[in-house]
């Protein structure tokens, strides 16, 4: 859109299996005085702003685990029905065959989900935000895993040039940055932010993909927009596939194109919320078979 590129690669990796998050950063102060003077208390871990969100948007132990159980079956069911999902790369590794996503577990059960412990709770946060109830578990958050992920952006010119086939459009973008706190909750704006500079409305949408970083964010997210559960996320999303950052992008887009297309075609909504309450928007066009 810029006119400084006719094609471009945008893709990444994650090998969560072998660096843990935040390697880079790690006996590091990457925030530097004046934040520590602004936020004496210091951040949380995005887990806690995951059961802050819970706790003001009342989202409640059961919905958090129903939801999260609703994502695996979709993903297993989206594979099944024939979504591009099911076309992934076989990749042997010393005598080891990997031809699937492992994430996916169809054969979970609520009472499963719900025998689960807390995964955030510590004495210090439980003091310092008495509202949480502390339901957020591995259950019901992404999981961490390994992937990666391109795809290739074109002009429509040059498309057209060399006969490629055009999966979808990108029409519109936004980012946003929302409390440093609650952190998570910037998909919310960015997608306010995203509907208005298209002159949409929610009613214009047919499908969205919020990433999973925790059913906690989706159902705040669903809550506060007041979407019909579903056109959410209707293929699954991290909580089953997991969520390799550095190719989740990549995932997501993928995952809504095909979506669209397999239902005729129309627009949907990506959205992911970023650590330091960032997040974007983008607005996807796709067409029919």
């Amino acid at each position: 859109m810029a006119g400084a590129y006719d094609a471009a690669v945008a893709g990444g990796v994650e090998m969560m299996g072998l660096l843990p998050m935040k390697a880079n950063r790690m006996g590091k102060d990457e925030k530097g005085p004046r934040f520590q003077t602004r936020y004496p208390a210091g951040l949380i871990p995005q887990g806690v702003s995951a059961e802050l969100i819970a706790s003001r948007f009342e989202i409640s132990r059961d919905q958090l685990d129903e939801y999260s159980l609703r994502s695996h079956l979709l993903a297993q069911s989206a594979i099944t029905e024939g979504s591009k999902l099911q076309d992934i790369i076989q990749i042997e590794n010393q005598g080891r065959v990997v031809q699937k996503d492992e994430g996916i577990r169809p054969n979970s059960t609520l009472e499963a989900l719900l025998s689960l412990r807390p995964a955030f709770y510590t004495p210090e946060m439980a003091e310092r935000f008495p509202e949480i109830s502390w339901c957020l578990t591995a259950g019901n958050s992404s999981q961490i895993s390994d992937g990666a992920g391109a795809a290739l952006i074109a002009s429509e010119a040059f498309a057209k040039e060399n006969g490629l086939i055009v999966k979808g459009y990108l029409t519109s973008f936004s980012v946003v940055g929302d409390d440093l706190i609650m952190m998570l909750t910037g998909v919310i704006p960015a997608t306010q932010k995203l509907l208005k500079r298209a002159g949409l409305e929610i009613k214009d949408i047919n499908l969205f993909e919020v990433n999973e970083a925790f059913a906690s964010v989706v159902l705040a997210y669903q809550k506060k927009l007041d979407l019909p559960l579903d056109s959410l996320n209707v293929s699954g999303g991290a909580i089953a596939y997991g969520h390799p950052v550095g190719a989740s992008g990549v995932r997501l887009f993928a995952q809504l194109i095909d979506d669209l297309t397999r239902r005729g075609g129309g627009r949907g909504v990506v959205t992911m919320c970023e650590s330091g309450g960032m997040a974007n928007a983008t607005l996807v066009e796709a067409l029919g078979k």
